[in-house]
């Protein structure tokens, strides 16, 4: 059971466009800097709050894993995952077979069950397209992958119709590309919130 890309799903309907409804995001962090560097951008981002700590700590219908365009989750946050969620590496790589011929372009998002009860939903949105692939300190992956992610929320459709914000109430993220990929807190957490204000709207 999967819901199709975020790019798809912007061609869906204008709804949410009417629609006052946002997800709750928790923005979650394992060290200091990053959460810093969250803590600076809650005010543009309505209704968020930063955790301190695992993202699987988080009572959240759905987590973000920050992978490669392939699926594979042997690194990092996403190897987290692997272990927490057994069958969950398979169902991303079977959705981005099946919907994007076997490579997820960066920018574009699938989700995915996790096989287990909660979080239920994986939501992948590839930083980098190789696995371990360093990222320049210039990139704009963050706010593509971010930004696919809530563009996934707002318009994405499960298989049997119904919408993903429907299901999906608090979406846990940890941090775009500041593991393997080697950016700076700061570069994510500002490039996270320009793509909440690009979907929802800035805030003031």
């Amino acid at each position: 059971m999967t819901a199709d890309s975020g790019t798809h799903a912007t061609h869906k309907g204008t709804d949410a466009q009417v629609s006052p409804h946002l997800p709750s995001l928790v923005l979650c962090a394992i060290d200091e800097p990053l959460a810093r560097a969250w803590q600076s951008v809650l005010e543009r981002v309505e209704g968020a709050r930063v955790h301190q700590g695992s993202v699987l700590d988080v009572a959240a219908e759905a987590v973000v894993s920050p992978a490669n365009s392939y699926g594979w989750m042997r690194g990092g946050i996403d190897a987290v995952y692997a272990r927490a969620f057994p069958e969950v590496e398979q169902n991303v790589r079977s959705a981005v077979l099946a919907y994007h011929g076997g490579e997820l372009p960066i920018g574009e998002a699938v989700i995915v069950p996790t096989g287990v009860p909660a979080p239920a939903w994986l939501i992948s949105a590839p930083t980098m397209r190789e696995p371990g692939e360093r990222l320049p300190e210039d990139t704009v992956h963050p706010y593509l992958a971010a930004r696919a992610v809530f563009l996934q929320w707002r318009d994405g459709r499960l298989e049997h119709g119904v919408g993903v914000r429907s299901v999906v109430e608090t979406i846990a993220m940890p941090g775009l590309g500041t593991g393997v990929g080697g950016l700076s807190p700061e570069t994510c957490a500002r490039q996270v919130a320009a793509a909440w204000g690009e979907v929802f709207g800035s805030r003031g």
